[in-house]
């Protein structure tokens, strides 16, 4: 059976779900197969930054979540193990309408996302549907081949997405050689409860210590632990109440609510990987979100940025298609627009990898004087604050600001958050 198409997308994900839909909402005729037998159900936590809550807004969908699964938060406190705190960031600084961060349940805008695609004639999203290789005429990428349940077929696309995450089968087929790093540490992810709502979130760092607290809806709060890589049936092997002491003796004051995770089910473990590839276009065929360019989670951007590429792709994919211009060069519009962006906060990611993960009591000394710094100085805890929301394009410290920020020198602008502004 041999299938017609304008896009195939492999992965409905938080970049070809998004991918998808904008494209039917340009009338575009897609295709998107996705391995997993239906939604996603697991425990995931997802705060969504002011620029996916720009993605959602242009979708239409951001009104439309459910109040109950959603949850604002303005203020996140930066804290020394122990309860110390260093620094507070506000996203009321930011300019409106998306001043604040979002915290949903478990794949809430997800399903939205997948929801609002079943509704669209022009895509057909397909469960059960395994890639396995690339249909090719000459050098060009013209469609796939898939399993779908036990049926073998072909689909003829003008362009195949890449959307199938940091181990994307779709890039071996294109054969864009990757470097992909996994850290050695990744995160235990926990649902708790609240006696009543936390007003705002919380994260702590020590030594090789990170937890992260950020309320949800309903009362109930997200813990983000960081273990080892690898470490999580030995963690569960010592049973809740050792990880409950641990969690006490890092934040003391949130004791009852570590006390409400009384069984495992409410865990699960998120391993952290980088994504570096030399390009992300071929004639043909593009790479999208973690496929392209996965960064740790450090950044706050990770979905986010799959869901800005998904936008720009969709954006350019019907010039293409009015043009009949499919090649490489093409598309790599696409990948010259997102690429300043990813590169940055891949390499912002590692940064705090080292600063926030480390045993070294030199650089953590370092890493509270900096937080406590920006406590005080409005226009570089503003450059941070507009990074982590997705809105700055260009490193949030230079030479100069570095120096500020680890107290080597006075900021004579230290109050002027214009001073501060998104680029």
């Amino acid at each position: 059976m041999v299938e017609e198409t304008d896009i195939a997308v492999v992965g409905a994900g938080g970049g070809g779900a998004v991918l998808a839909l904008a494209l039917a909402q340009k009338g575009i005729r897609t295709i998107v197969l996705e391995q997993a037998p239906g939604p996603p159900q697991g425990l995931r936590g997802e705060i969504l930054q002011p620029n996916g809550q720009q993605v959602l807004d242009q979708l239409g969908l951001l009104s439309t979540l459910p109040g109950e699964s959603t949850r604002t938060v303005q203020k996140f406190h930066f804290c020394r193990v122990g309860g110390e705190r260093l620094c507070t960031v506000d996203y009321g600084d930011l300019p409106p309408p998306y001043n604040r961060a979002v915290v949903t349940l478990p794949n809430v805008a997800h399903h939205a996302i997948l929801n609002a695609i079943e509704r669209e004639p022009s895509v057909s999203l397909r469960y059960q549907s395994t890639f396995t290789g690339l249909l090719r005429e000459k050098d060009r990428v013209v469609g796939l081949t898939a399993k779908q349940g036990e049926a073998q077929c072909s689909i003829q696309a003008k362009v195949v997405v890449g959307a199938d995450g940091a181990f994307s089968k779709v890039r071996e087929a294109l054969q864009i050689p990757a470097e992909l790093h996994l850290y050695p540490q990744g995160y235990l992810i926990a649902m708790l409860d609240a006696a009543r709502p936390m007003d705002d979130a919380k994260y702590f760092v020590g030594k090789r210590t990170i937890l992260g607290m950020f309320p949800a809806a309903g009362s109930k709060v997200y813990a983000f632990y960081m273990i080892r890589a690898g470490s999580y049936d030995s963690v569960k092997a010592q049973g809740l109440p050792a990880l409950q002491e641990a969690w006490i003796k890092i934040d003391p004051s949130s004791e009852p609510i570590f006390r409400t995770l009384t069984d495992w089910k409410q865990t699960a473990f998120m391993p952290t990987g980088r994504v570096r590839t030399p390009t992300w276009v071929a004639d043909g065929a593009v790479l999208i979100g973690d496929a392209a360019h996965a960064m740790n989670p450090h950044a706050s951007q990770g979905r986010m940025q799959a869901m800005v590429d998904a936008m720009t792709l969709a954006d350019l994919l019907p010039e293409c298609l009015a043009t009949n211009e499919y090649s490489a060069t093409k598309l790599r519009t696409y990948e010259t627009a997102r690429r300043p962006q990813v590169t940055m906060l891949q390499k912002l990611a590692d940064e705090q990898v080292l600063f926030w993960n480390t045993a070294n009591p030199v650089i953590g000394f370092l890493r509270d004087r900096v937080f406590s710094t920006l406590d005080r100085n409005a226009r570089l805890r503003y450059r941070v604050l507009s990074t982590t929301a997705g809105l700055r394009k260009d490193p949030p410290f230079g030479m100069m600001d570095r120096l500020m920020a680890a107290g080597f020198l006075p900021d004579p602008s230290a109050r002027d958050v214009a001073a501060g502004g998104i680029r």
